[in-house]
């Protein structure tokens, strides 16, 4: 009888355990935004993860936020110093001839690469991205290249480029998962926000055959969803409706994509949902700056005696809230160098660690460049120290 009762009692407890996880996974299942457009991703911008994800790999036609990697290799060319923002671009007659959303350049007028990137990042401008192209492509087919070639070197494997704006083509497409993955590059230029964060510019046309050419910004999310400042709106009738979105609330930065939504409100309702859940159920937490001081080492037979240790990058690291303790950091790095360093050598990594376990990591970088002392410098060295005491 006894071991009937123990039997009873292991059963009970089996069947209340399940239960017990049933409840709890549907309540995190009913935390889960309800979203319509067939395709979409929301990822913490510091760390890359993803948070949420419906078809998120699914190849779909991008429409305009084809726009991100065209602005993303036009800020690398810029930070390079291949390119400057005050370069005169003569528009060609092809960017001129270019159909959907345009700001009406004129072939042979002259506008400065800035102004451009702004009609690109406002306006969504198609002839602009053209123009930007073939500067910094050497043709549109160059761009195009340099397009795919960044895609493949972010590993995005679901991405083709065959133009620089996002109007229909074969073998054209993207997906949303790629997208959050090009924009969280794109968005490490600040430049970027002083543009698409403007509600309305005007363009005036240096051949002056034209009026100024009204710049509007087609992100309606702007001044109405907190901290949101981009990303970029895309349509055609294959790509239906899309929108990468970004919004940032203290040290915590949200990307969202939504593509092939039915109508411009479900894409923008979209991105409501998954920024709420995203901001309303995980905190970011700032471990280190980019370029923040992390450690002093002595330097042996070098000009200078110490040398900053910096972090390369900025270090983040994703937690669900309420799940914020046991975080701590950790430093492997040698006790001391040996010059001659440059500037940005990497010497040790700054670990971030929760509950003993490692969760995040940056390289540690020297912060200028550290020469070799000469032996002269050596001996006055030695002298300086002897007539010290």
């Amino acid at each position: 009888m006894v071991l009937f009762a123990k039997k009873r009692l292991v059963i009970f407890l089996i069947i209340i355990n399940l239960i017990i996880f049933d409840v709890s996974s549907l309540a995190l299942a009913q935390t889960q935004p309800e979203i319509k457009s067939p395709s979409a991703v929301l990822i913490d911008a510091g760390t890359g993860t993803v948070i949420f994800d419906k078809n998120s790999h699914q190849m779909l036609e991008p429409a305009s936020i084809t726009k991100i990697m065209t602005l993303l290799l036009a800020f690398e060319a810029l930070d390079q110093g291949k390119v400057k923002l005050e370069d005169k671009i003569k528009i060609s007659e092809r960017a001129w001839r270019t159909g959907g959303s345009q700001v009406f350049l004129g072939p042979g007028e002259e506008q400065t690469l800035e102004t451009l990137l702004k009609c690109i990042t406002i306006a969504s401008a198609n002839d602009a991205s053209v123009a930007v192209a073939e500067y910094i492509g050497g043709s549109v087919e160059g761009f195009v290249k340099m397009m795919n070639d960044k895609a493949k070197a972010l590993g995005l494997k679901n991405t083709n480029f065959m133009n620089p704006h996002g109007l229909s083509e074969q073998n054209h497409y993207s997906s949303a998962y790629d997208i959050a993955m090009m924009s969280r590059e794109l968005l490490k230029y600040p430049k970027f926000f002083t543009w698409s964060t403007m509600w309305m510019d005007y363009l005036e046309h240096t051949d002056k055959k034209r009026d100024a050419t009204m710049l509007a910004n087609t992100n309606k999310l702007l001044g109405k969803y907190e901290g949101l400042d981009g990303i970029k709106t895309g349509f055609h009738q294959k790509a239906g409706y899309c929108f990468a979105g970004t919004a940032k609330r203290g040290d915590f930065r949200l990307i969202s994509v939504v593509m092939g939504g039915e109508n411009s409100s479900q894409r923008f309702e979209d991105t409501v949902k998954l920024l709420d859940y995203g901001f309303g159920h995980f905190n970011s937490i700032l471990i280190a700056k980019k370029g923040s001081v992390q450690k002093i080492l002595p330097v042996e037979k070098g000009l200078i005696k110490e040398v900053n240790l910096i972090a390369e990058n900025d270090l983040s690291i994703l937690t669900e809230k309420g799940k914020e303790s046991g975080i701590n950091t950790r430093i492997e790095a040698p006790n001391k160098l040996v010059a001659p360093l440059n500037k940005g050598q990497v010497v040790g990594k700054l670990m971030a660690e929760q509950n003993g376990k490692k969760i995040a990591e940056v390289m540690l970088v020297v912060s200028q460049n550290v020469k070799k002392a000469s032996m002269m410098d050596m001996v006055k060295r030695i002298l300086e120290r002897w007539f010290s005491f």
